[in-house]
């Protein structure tokens, strides 16, 4: 059996009792590290807390093994019992549901157990999770590659009325180009994308297009860390939350579209203010 489990956003209390009780009687754990991360992030203290939490060790799968050797997980998985844990969610990235339907094809059982993700918890700030439309992903711009689709779907989006949540780039182990032309593999630095980079691009696209589907003066959302016990809120202008430092990682944005009464109220609570440009909007555990 394959137990696909959601860790929840924080630390290694947030895992669920059934889902700790399925990792208990697996004979291997692995934890999924490149789509999302926990607040200790990949951390030998961190790592080792969940393995003493769970009573054994726990098996490290970065892309290149999810990517490209997951059937000797799922081999493994046909006749014992294999636990994949998965930061938030295990459906919150379209690579869990292709590792379903791999272990499907390959008549290997599968159970799935759900935990908190990105795509609920933002509901912390008050917008009303039904009035979202298509979510989009910001990747890292670089000179050769500067990728602008989630442009129309923002845009899209807006003219509905209806709220974007921006998911930000993170690469982890990404090989360098100049690895790959070579044939042996040597990775970057992990990196996270901040808000502050996601909105300097979003401007940079707006600019580009000319639409008017956005500006600096466009009602926003910042979320550092969300879940955890520091975690950060701010609702503000692109503008002004270009001025936040919302420090480590994990970052996300909601762009705002048209509100309700009842959801300006709950944003009051986080809106950035000159006495205090840095809160951290944690009014409401």
């Amino acid at each position: 059996m394959l137990y696909i489990i959601g860790l929840g956003l924080g630390d290694e209390r947030d895992i669920t009792l059934k889902g700790l009780d399925a990792v208990k009687k697996c004979e291997k754990v692995y934890i999924e590290a490149y789509t999302s991360l926990l607040s200790f992030g990949l951390s030998t203290d961190g790592l080792s807390t969940l393995e003493k939490l769970y009573g054994k060790p726990i098996i490290l799968a970065d892309r290149e093994m999810v990517e490209e050797k997951v059937d000797n997980i799922l081999l493994e998985a046909r006749g014992s019992d294999v636990a994949f844990l998965v930061v938030g969610d295990p459906f919150g990235a379209t690579t869990h549901t292709d590792l379903v339907v791999r272990a499907k094809t390959m008549m290997v059982d599968v159970k799935v157990v759900h935990n908190a993700s990105v795509m609920n918890a933002i509901g912390i700030c008050g917008l009303q999770l039904y009035r979202y439309g298509e979510t989009v992903s910001i990747p890292f711009f670089t000179e050769t590659w500067r990728p602008d689709s989630f442009y129309e779907k923002i845009e899209r989006n807006r003219n509905l009325g209806l709220h974007t949540l921006c998911l930000l780039d993170i690469r982890v182990k990404e090989p360098t180009l100049e690895s790959l032309c070579r044939g042996r593999k040597q990775y970057e630095p992990p990196r996270f994308m901040t808000i502050n980079t996601a909105i300097d691009q979003l401007l940079e696209v707006e600019q580009k297009h000319g639409k008017s589907a956005y500006d600096e003066d466009t009602n926003c959302v910042g979320f550092a860390r969300l879940g955890s016990e520091d975690q950060m809120i701010v609702a503000g202008t692109m503008r002004q939350l270009c001025t936040v430092n919302f420090g480590e990682p994990l970052h996300c944005l909601v762009i705002v579209g048209k509100t309700h009464p009842v959801e300006d109220e709950m944003l009051e609570f986080y809106k950035i203010t000159t006495e205090n440009p840095e809160q951290k909007g944690n009014g409401i555990a």
